[in-house]
């Protein structure tokens, strides 16, 4: 029989993950709760919001899915891999404990101490009063994150001091990320290049995506505020394969064998952000799903059946000759995201998007994220708009592709940056 999947979100991560499925030679039925109008091409939309796990759970019952694959990390920390357990519905992403690793930044970092796992040098702090104590004769700049979700804002590299007051003041005192930024972490500010490993586990064996690399700022150069990612390449100029596996082997499998001794099995995605500093590389993070930006870049570059593998992991059976390696790629992709005005803070939205509909070459995909259709017309709606993704033969020719595709695309207060995947010489910049 044709297998149904349930994909739960409505972000672009969430549309390259209906792409990926869709290409499956099983032919699978896909849904997406609540999805995207992009995603109406390939798959039925479910009006059930990523945060309504009740409603999730209620319709995977129902309608028995053969797999549920999470995207946002939101219904994770919320229970739902627990919940769909209970019904026996095979789903990629990790139960609430396991996804502490993402929902709780000072939960990661004693992990990493506890595992004795390379990552900058911290101190928390649980008032606004004891973080300023804690950063008086700290050396500039400074990392200030916050302990919770923050949809990838709760990250600040305070370059002086009175930025560091106003970020603990916004955080700590008038409460602008909520309970995520009650408790922050201070972090030595680490120096090198930035890299993402993708990671597919059920809980003991693992197989590991193409390296990617995230741009968080919003400006080039990487200036600016950090947003949830302006765009992505894949594989990354850094780790090389040899050194991105030998890298996943040192952190991925003390790390599961400690999950498992807790009785917390990981399964699903394990994204590792990772700082390639001089003296070798250092976690920054954890998170429980697919990069965004990253998942559009990695995504297109498969050449093996994602739906079996996704099965696999939920079902706690990867093949054990597989353990370790790669999953198969081939090529290179770069995403430019096409973020709002405003974007990082408020971002305008009900803007008219003109050029989505034009005939593109082979090797661009256009992933929908903050987009609303009104009549015949597709209007922004969020902060981050569209990300566009070329696959090529190398990152140079996946990069000239996608800023090709990007200029065929307007709105009003467009922007994006023009240094994706640029090579830190081109860029003029040193990641912090």
């Amino acid at each position: 029989m044709t297998p149904k999947i349930l994909v739960v979100g409505s972000g672009a991560r969430e549309h390259a993950l209906v792409h990926a499925l869709h290409g499956s030679p099983e032919h699978p039925t896909l849904y997406a709760a609540p999805g995207n109008p992009g995603m109406e091409d390939e798959s039925t939309r479910v009006p059930i919001g990523v945060a309504e796990i009740g409603h999730l759970v209620a319709w995977a019952e129902r309608e028995r899915p053969d797999l549920v694959v999470a995207g946002p990390e939101a219904p994770l920390t919320l229970g739902l891999a627990d919940a769909l357990a209970q019904a026996s519905v095979p789903v990629v992403g990790p139960v609430r404990a396991a996804a502490s690793l993402e929902s709780s930044k000072s939960f990661a970092k004693r992990f990493l101490q506890e595992l004795d796992l390379p990552t900058a040098p911290f101190r928390l702090a649980h008032s606004a009063g004891e973080a300023k104590r804690l950063l008086a004769g700290s050396t500039y700049p400074v990392v200030i994150k916050a302990d919770g979700l923050a949809a990838g804002k709760g990250v600040v590299i305070a370059e002086r001091e009175p930025e560091a007051i106003a970020t603990l003041e916004a955080w700590m005192e008038r409460g602008e990320l909520g309970e995520a930024g009650r408790t922050v972490i201070l972090e030595e500010c680490l120096r090198g290049e930035e890299a993402s490993l993708l990671v597919l586990t059920d809980g003991e064996r693992w197989m590991l995506f193409p390296p990617a690399r995230d741009h968080k700022r919003a400006y080039d150069g990487d200036q600016g505020p950090n947003t949830g990612g302006m765009g992505a390449c894949a594989p990354a100029r850094l780790p090389l394969p040899d050194d991105a596996l030998a890298i996943a082997h040192r952190i991925v499998d003390p790390l599961l064998q400690s999950l498992r001794e807790r009785r917390t099995p990981y399964r699903g995605i394990l994204y590792i952000g990772l700082m390639l500093t001089r003296s070798g590389p250092m976690v920054l993070e954890f998170n429980a799903r697919f990069g965004d930006p990253e998942a559009q870049a990695v995504l297109p570059l498969l050449e093996e059946d994602l739906y079996p593998l996704f099965l696999a992991a939920a079902r706690g059976s990867l093949p054990p000759d597989r353990h370790g390696a790669f999953v198969r790629h081939a090529g290179a992709a770069v995403t430019v995201v096409l973020a709002s005005e405003g974007y990082p803070g408020t971002p305008k939205v009900g803007r008219v998007i003109e050029g989505l509909r034009a005939p593109r070459p082979h090797g661009i995909t256009i992933d929908y994220a903050g987009v609303e259709r009104r009549g015949t017309q597709y209007v922004t709606s969020g902060g981050r708009v569209l990300g566009v993704t070329a696959r090529s033969e190398t990152l140079e020719r996946a990069r000239e592709a996608a800023y090709g595709a990007v200029s065929g695309i307007r709105f009003e207060g467009m922007h994006y940056r023009k240094d994706i995947a640029a090579t830190p010489l081109e860029s003029g910049s040193v990641t912090p």
